[in-house]
């Protein structure tokens, strides 16, 4: 699935929800999703904090078949940052 579509999916969700601070989901080469300002893109920028990930495991977090906290301890998923805005992403996720 094109990250493009993805990030769709996750501005269908922020609808209604706060999201404080800023977030890159980091795919490599398959590129990046920003959640900004109550907005998801993928246009690249800083952010606060970047989680490092394949496509297939972003796809399975927000799908809820990954957990977050085990995939950053088996190293799926890393983490470079504000670990407190990664955090903020696990209770909207959760």
């Amino acid at each position: 699935m094109p990250l493009q579509k993805i990030a769709e999916g996750i501005q269908a969700g922020l609808d209604g929800r706060g999201f404080d601070g800023s977030l890159k989901f980091d795919c490599g080469p398959d590129g990046v999703i920003v959640l900004a300002d109550n907005h998801a893109s993928t246009q690249d920028r800083d952010t606060d904090c970047a989680l490092r990930l394949s496509t297939e495991h972003l796809q399975q977090l927000l799908a809820g078949k990954l957990n977050p906290m085990t995939a950053v301890m088996m190293g799926k998923i890393k983490i470079s940052g504000d670990v407190p805005t990664a955090l903020k992403l696990a209770r909207l996720l959760g």
